[in-house]
Parts: C-alpha cells; structure tokens; sequence
C-alpha cells in the first residue's frame, strides 16, 4: 500500500478506524474533563452507532478495507520489547513503571492491548499482583489513563501527497493516541515497509504540536494546516519544510484560525467534497483573515531552505485560487439558526468516500437536504452517541488509500 493520498474525496480504498472500548466506559461525570472528554455516552449504543458506519463504509465502496486499531495494535504488540516500551511510556504518569515486567507476565497481548487504550485501576492491579504497593494512589485511581478520544483517527497522524505526518498531540493526555499509531505504522507488516515519515523529524523528542484535524489535503501540489488552538506554528514551519523538500507538494498554506469552540481544527471549518465543491460553516472562510504561503527557496548541499510569505487574503480568496470553479455550500444551506445547531454537531465534518459521495449524520437534517440538492449522495449513519464526542464522520476516519484524482 502506497500510503500517500492526493485528494480529500478519491474513492476510498482503505481507512483506519478504532471501535470504542471500555475506555469510553471509564467515563464518568467527574472524570470526562481530566480524561478531555464531553460527555458520558453509552457504550452499547455507540457501538452499535460505529458498527453501521464502518459497515457502511465496506457496502458503499465495494469492499474497501477498514482497518481496525485493535486488532492491528495485537499483532505489533506481540513483540515484547514494543510492548514493554508502550507499557512503560503508559505508567509514566503514575509513576508505576517499575510494575510494567509484572503486567506483561500477567496479562495476555491481547489484554494488554486492551489496558493500552481501556485504562487500567490500582484496585484491578491488585487482583493481578498481591501485596502491590501503589503508593499514595488510591483503589479507584488509574494506573493508566484510558484514551477515550481514540475512535477519533483523525488527530493522531495524516496521510499527505508527501507521506505521513505523525501527529504531536497538544494535549498532555492524547500523546499516547498518537504514539500508539506511530508504533503500529513503524512496525506492522502491511505498513511499515510504505512510510515515507515527514513529521517528526528523526531524533527529535518532544516536538512541537500538529494534529491531523488540522491538515486538509487542497489538491497534489497544496495542503492547507490549521494554526490552532491544537496546532503551533513552530510545528506547521516543520512539516511544510518536509513536504516542500519531498518534491510533491509545492505550496503549503497555514491557516490562523480564530481559538474559539467550532474553529478547534481545520476541518470543522470546512471540507473538500469533490474537484470544485467545498462544504463550509456559514462565514468561516472570510472569518479566517490570516494566512501565510510556504513554498521552497532551494536546497542547497541536502538542506532545504523555504520562504514565508504572509498572505493578506482571506481562507475564502485561496481556495478559489487553488480550486478552479470552486462552489461553496454551507451548513444548513445558510440558515442562521439550524447552521448553529448543526455545526456543533459537527454538520461540515462529512467523510468523503468518493467524489460527491459523503457519509454524514442523520441528525444534520438541513445540511444533509441541501448536500443533496448540490448533487451529492448522501448516506446517513445514527448519530445519537457518536455526536456526543463533538467530531463528525471525518474526524472518525484516517483513510490511508484512494484511488488518484
């Protein structure tokens, strides 16, 4: 697999997903801002929400693959060095990484990856390891932290025309969604021989923070990166210095995105549904102001050198330099009230399985009518507790192979 991608919306072939797990069990009303979560949902219900949208998504396409997280993390983990690092980077937090041997001689692979994105309590570990002494942590406090954001694929890394980015999460508490990825990707035999890693450069720790959901591909020579509240500039400088250098990609736009709630990544401003057809929240192309072009200077004796150009245009004025004949649709085909509704239920955030082809949530009624009335096919997934998660159907998918455009 040629893990490089050209378009936003090429017929899907091949995407990542994570069915949620017992780590959205962990949830409760007094924990869900520590673990960086919204809501409480019900486990069952939102299992059975994500079972129809990846079966969807195998029907529709005619049988692209979907990977699931779980059984991909299984088959890497049974390397037991990789499995002791990933442990031991998982009880850092709680100062518990002297108990990481004991773990593993323990529990099963296949329950330690389950503890890996589920989580793990002192008072579980105490069945496992008699007389364990936890320290000042009490019965009900995590060993490891679960990660409940997890079936949101998108943040963690991104596919570009260059290769693969892999994310550096800003938040202290999602780094191991990100590293879990680069560790299966680095490492699984269907991937590892395919990646051409242009972020984080090589020997670098700690660098500076890019999430996926910031990263949205504009055509083979353009991807446009999200300067957010998730998403430094120190960080855009770097990938845009890696992708200019690979030779693919000639331009790359970053977007300063105002730090509000519904401008928290790039893609919930708006995203590429076809060759000339992008769907957006109501203003948000002429409410980004800012925007600064990449492009390369030279390279000289193997260092490349690129120049910044501050770009005194709107989001809106690129785009249509960038997509000839470009037509805009907004959520809820304008309306102010409904558009306001459905974007906090993320109404610009489809996920293109093919070109004018979506996948969106039922309760987006208006923006789904107006898809339609563009054109566009339309195929709608319950969205009851999926929605409680505040990401959309893109921001739940990292699609890894399309067909070229």
């Amino acid at each position: 697999m040629n893990l490089r991608l050209n378009s936003e919306f090429g017929a899907l072939k091949a995407v990542l997903m994570h069915r949620p797990g017992k780590e959205i069990d962990r949830l409760t009303p007094y924990n869900k801002e520590y673990l960086l979560f919204d809501d409480v949902p019900y486990l069952e219900a939102l299992q059975q929400e994500h079972d129809t949208f990846s079966n969807l998504i195998k029907s529709s396409t005619g049988g692209a693959t979907v990977y699931q997280l779980r059984e991909l993390l299984i088959n890497v983990l049974y390397d037991e060095h990789i499995l002791l690092k990933l442990m031991r980077d998982a009880l850092q937090r709680s100062g518990l990484t002297h108990l990481a041997e004991a773990i593993l001689e323990r529990y099963s692979t296949a329950e330690c990856a389950i503890i890996l994105t589920g989580g793990l309590k002192i008072h579980e570990l105490k069945r496992k390891i008699l007389n364990l002494n936890s320290g000042e942590l009490m019965d009900y406090a995590f060993a490891i932290a679960p990660c409940p954001n997890l079936y949101f694929q998108r943040d963690p890394m991104a596919v570009t025309p260059g290769g693969i980015i892999f994310s550096s999460m800003k938040m202290e508490g999602r780094q191991r969604e990100a590293d879990l990825l680069r560790t299966i990707f680095e490492n699984h035999p269907d991937f590892k021989d395919n990646i051409n890693k242009l972020y984080p450069a090589d020997g670098v720790h700690n660098p500076p923070s890019i999430e996926g959901g910031d990263i949205i591909i504009l055509s083979n020579k353009a991807v446009a990166i999200g300067n957010s509240e998730r998403t430094d500039e120190k960080a855009i400088y770097h990938a845009a210095k890696a992708l200019l250098g690979e030779g693919t990609v000639e331009r790359v736009y970053e977007v300063h995105l105002p730090q509000k709630r519904q401008y928290m990544h790039l893609d919930t401003v708006f995203t590429i549904l076809d060759e000339n057809l992008v769907l957006t929240y109501p203003d948000a192309l002429n409410s980004v102001l800012q925007t600064s072009l990449y492009t390369l200077k030279e390279i000289r004796d193997d260092k490349v050198i690129i120049k910044r150009e501050v770009l005194k245009e709107s989001l809106l004025t690129i785009l249509e330099r960038e997509i000839p004949y470009l037509e805009i649709l907004h959520t809820a085909d304008g309306n102010p009230d409904y558009a306001m509704r459905e974007q906090w239920f993320d109404g610009a955030n489809v996920f293109a399985i093919g070109p004018r082809r979506v996948i969106s949530y039922n309760r987006n009624t208006h923006t789904n009518h107006a898809l339609r009335q563009m054109g566009v096919e339309v195929l709608e997934i319950p969205s009851s507790e999926l929605s409680r998660g505040l990401g959309g159907p893109r921001c739940m998918t990292m699609p890894l192979s399309r067909s070229r455009v």
